[in-house]
């Protein structure tokens, strides 16, 4: 009798005679870069470094191809999108200390996103490990210390026969859902050395599925099925499964509306019948969830943007499916379910018989999408849902789109139509600036066959300037929309209703047209009125393209706060 923990997978002659005969001038660089390979990595993105140079020296001896940015946490960002775009793991190659350091903020957002990304840094040399006070260049007492609390798992490497081994199991935890960023180190001199170890030849590169519990799908479905107002809330773990289809079946079958956050933006057709868009940050949103007697959360933790702001208070029953252990149940009650969406939404349409009746769903979804746009209507805020338009119809159906923490971003959160799943992103998951035109580059890298959107206001574009020449000398096809109003423009706003005045929020800008034009990237300053015309043009031109909207957008009012 044969098992299958007995199956061994025997070299072919090929591998053997590889392995028995391992070209000359190979170093532990060359075990990375082999190992990517055999994972089946295509692009890696990075930034070198004194530490890392055996790495990327290997980079030469191999097929992967290389996007190099000018600063390791746009290099972050641009990895995190590879990631969301393709689905795989991005690789990010980083030095030691301060390169390793500097990423931090873009692994921050890829974890709260979910996105794969698989960095991979140097370390001192091993004399130096251990603790003590060497006096090595870029040395930290514990350097994975710095981000055992933001990655999902983190390898220390200390021998070459240790790399293929560490580096598969990041590339499998990174792609395990929840996806999310995963933390490799190796010391300089590891890198460096020759290795008389054979080629790496392949790798399994197949994480491990996460089906839901079958006692808990049967009751969920036995809730959804005697529901009398059923309604679903969807989030990024529906647009990071695949989901949307499934999505839509149960939705139908159940004749249930859906609200998608910003992070599950694109996860339910906008113009839909059951559609309730994305006004989730509205209380005749608000109030009609609260109402629903059973309540069906997809891959949402319901945090502060998905529960405006906290204010979310469900009266009905939760059924709440999540990839992410620690956010299940982790604001409200729930019949909590610990699995990939796509798997548990599956697991629910084989479970659930018949179609529920229900021809008032429709109309209850027209008559709170009525009200939201009346209370909008009511704000006299044309400018900014005149530019919102503009940039939707200029924008290619398919084509992705990155947003900053800008205003125009917080509008498009609630009132965007991504046309498409995993074509809207944003940096809503950790809220930090410089996002949206390197994680553009990283997007362009991914698939060339689309053009990119970058939207950033002019103090998040100052955080990513640099990668203007990234953009340049890859040849990407992003156009970058800046809407220059003179500052921190959101939190103008926050402090001027909270404290009466501001402080910090005004910046001195440069001419971002004239700026972007020395790096050899085309630029153009458009009006609210000429927006679709010039933004369409940058658009359908190759190569980067910069467009810069002087213009001050107001943020609608808030119903979190008790007004509405």
């Amino acid at each position: 009798m044969t098992h299958d923990h007995d199956l061994v997978l025997r070299p072919t002659p090929a591998q053997t005679e590889a392995a028995l005969n391992p070209p000359p001038g190979r170093t532990g660089g060359d075990l990375v870069v082999e190992t990517l390979a055999g994972l089946g990595a295509t692009t890696v993105f990075g930034l070198p470094g004194q530490h890392a140079l055996g790495m990327f020296d290997a980079l030469r001896r191999s097929d992967l191809r290389y996007i190099g940015l000018r600063v390791e946490n746009n290099a972050g960002f641009a990895a995190d999108a590879y990631g969301r775009i393709t689905g795989e793991a991005a690789p990010l190659l980083l030095s030691t200390g301060p390169g390793a350091l500097t990423s931090l903020a873009a692994l921050q957002e890829a974890a709260a996103a979910s996105a794969p990304v698989l960095a991979i840094s140097s370390q001192v040399p091993t004399a130096g490990l251990g603790g003590g006070r060497h006096g090595y260049l870029h040395e930290l007492t514990d350097q994975s210390a710095s981000f055992r609390g933001v990655v999902k798992s983190v390898h220390a490497v200390r021998t070459q026969s240790q790399i293929p081994s560490a580096i598969e199991a990041a590339w499998k935890s990174a792609l395990s859902a929840p996806h999310g960023p995963v933390w490799v180190e190796i010391p300089q001199d590891v890198l460096t050395a020759e290795t008389l170890i054979p080629v790496v030849t392949g790798g399994d590169a197949f994480p491990e599925e996460l089906p839901p519990r079958p006692e808990l799908t049967a009751v969920a479905a036995d809730l959804l099925s005697k529901a009398a107002r059923p309604a679903i809330i969807a989030g990024g773990g529906v647009v990071r499964a695949d989901a949307s289809g499934k999505l839509k079946q149960l939705a139908e079958r159940l004749r249930a509306p859906v609200v998608t956050t910003p992070g599950g933006k694109g996860a339910f057709p906008w113009t839909h019948p059951l559609s309730l868009q994305s006004w989730i940050e509205d209380r005749h949103t608000t109030d009609f969830l609260e109402d629903a007697d059973v309540l069906l959360v997809v891959g949402s933790g319901l945090g502060e943007l998905s529960s405006n702001y906290h204010t979310f208070k469900p009266r009905g029953r939760v059924v709440q499916i999540e990839a992410d252990l620690g956010k299940l149940e982790s604001n409200h009650p729930a019949l909590g379910i610990h699995a990939d969406a796509r798997l548990a939404l599956t697991a629910l349409l084989e479970t659930i018989e018949g179609t529920r009746e229900d021809a008032t769903a429709p109309e209850r979804v027209r008559d709170v999408l009525a009200r939201v746009r009346e209370r909008i209507d009511g704000q006299g805020l044309t400018l900014e849902q005149d530019l919102l338009a503009s940039v939707r119809r200029a924008l290619p159906a398919r084509a992705p789109s990155f947003w900053d923490m800008t205003i125009l971003a917080y509008w498009a959160w609630s009132a965007f139509d991504p046309r498409h799943p995993n074509t809207m992103h944003s940096a809503q998951g950790s809220g930090g600036l410089g996002y949206a035109f390197p994680a553009a580059l990283g997007a362009a890298a991914a698939d060339p066959t689309q053009p990119v959107l970058a939207v950033s206001g002019d103090g998040g574009a100052l955080y990513s300037i640099a990668e203007l020449a990234t953009a340049r000398q890859y040849d990407l096809d992003v156009t970058w929309l800046i809407v220059d109003d003179g500052g921190y423009g959101i939190l103008r706003e926050y402090m001027t209703d909270a404290f009466g005045d501001t402080t910090g929020t005004e910046l001195t800008r440069p001419d971002f047209v004239a700026l972007a034009e020395s790096f050899g990237v085309p630029g153009v300053r458009t009006t609210p009125e000429s927006l679709e015309r010039d933004l369409a043009e940058a658009l359908t031109a190759p190569g980067p393209r910069v467009v810069v909207l002087p213009a001050v957008p107001r943020m609608f009012a808030p119903t979190h706060l008790g007004s509405d």
